[in-house]
């Protein structure tokens, strides 16, 4: 789904979390640009990532950073059920980004050009990645160092003009399966495939030689955005969107809601230790007024 600002599409975002345990949005950058350079509000909202972004130089990469952060934190705060600004970001040995103290959402984020991808998943890990529907990397001969010798057998058996869209396909998959998986280009994407997706096939991971890699415990998918595939090839431009989740087997967590997930006995032992005057930021208020898309100020940069 599209988020076209901070204030529009949330409750869609809640609600394909509740039914499906999976959320996927897109956005553009120019929804999500920051108004400011070094703003107070942009500096609470990135929180830790404030001292790399200022660490970025060119400037389109540092507002690309802000942006992207900005949609991730809000996305995880309609989870939450938080403002978007008490949400803290970790990054694993990978750069993987995961939600400091909450390890019952799942999170995963890309960006290419003026695309900004975030996925949510409450029933196990998640991956995304996007790329341009037009990009050349068959033709620049990249399919030699990102294919299996199965793949290639099978993109060699498609005519020439299809090859292309194919290739972008299964990168996109790669890149999301290794994110999910927390490995990003620590693993090589020839020493995995992809098979399926014609039809009512499933797509699966395969090993280099095209045996069976996983098992139904994960799925793929993968979409067009701003484009359109005919005949296996993408046309009028956009973006190619995979998405790799995984079912840990508990089944999706329904109520994410920070309050819910903290231990009771965990929150009487800080706030004795805290003594009597300790009182939530924000006690009295409702739920509405703490989530995202309830109120303006927290929502702004």
């Amino acid at each position: 789904m599209r988020i076209s600002g901070r204030d529009g599409g949330w409750d869609r975002v809640r609600a394909d979390l509740e039914e499906h345990a999976v959320a996927v949005l897109h956005a553009r950058l120019a929804d999500w640009r920051p108004d400011g350079v070094g703003g107070p509000r942009l500096r609470a909202l990135l929180g830790r990532d404030w001292d790399r972004y200022l660490e970025l130089a060119h400037p389109h990469v540092r507002m690309r950073f802000a942006a992207s952060r900005a949609l991730l934190k809000y996305a995880a705060a309609v989870a939450l059920r938080v403002p978007p600004h008490t949400v803290e970001l970790g990054y694993g040995l990978t750069g993987r980004p995961c939600l400091r103290g909450c390890d019952a959402v799942d999170i995963s984020l890309s960006h290419t050009e003026d695309l900004l991808l975030v996925g949510l998943s409450t029933r196990g890990l998640i991956g995304v990645d996007a790329e341009r529907a037009d990009r050349p990397l068959y033709t620049r001969g990249l399919h030699r160092n990102v294919c299996t010798p199965h793949e290639t057998a099978a993109l060699e058996q498609l005519p020439h003009h299809r090859r292309g869209a194919e290739l972008v396909r299964l990168w996109t998959l790669k890149e999301a399966y290794s994110k999910a998986i927390g490995q990003g280009l620590r693993l090589r994407f020839t020493e995995f495939g992809f098979g399926g997706g014609d039809g009512p096939e499933p797509v699966r991971v395969l090993t280099p030689e095209g045996a069976p890699g996983t098992g139904d415990e994960w799925q793929f998918r993968t979409f067009s955005v701003d484009g359109e595939r005919v005949d296996g090839e993408y046309v009028d431009g956009g973006y190619v969107v995979s998405v790799a989740a995984s079912d840990a087997g508990f089944g999706g967590t329904r109520d994410t809601a920070a309050r819910t997930l903290l231990d009771p006995l965990v929150i009487e032992a800080v706030t004795e230790a805290l003594g009597d005057d300790a009182e939530p930021e924000g006690e009295g208020e409702g739920e509405d007024e703490a989530g995202a898309g309830g109120q303006g100020d927290l929502l702004g940069w």
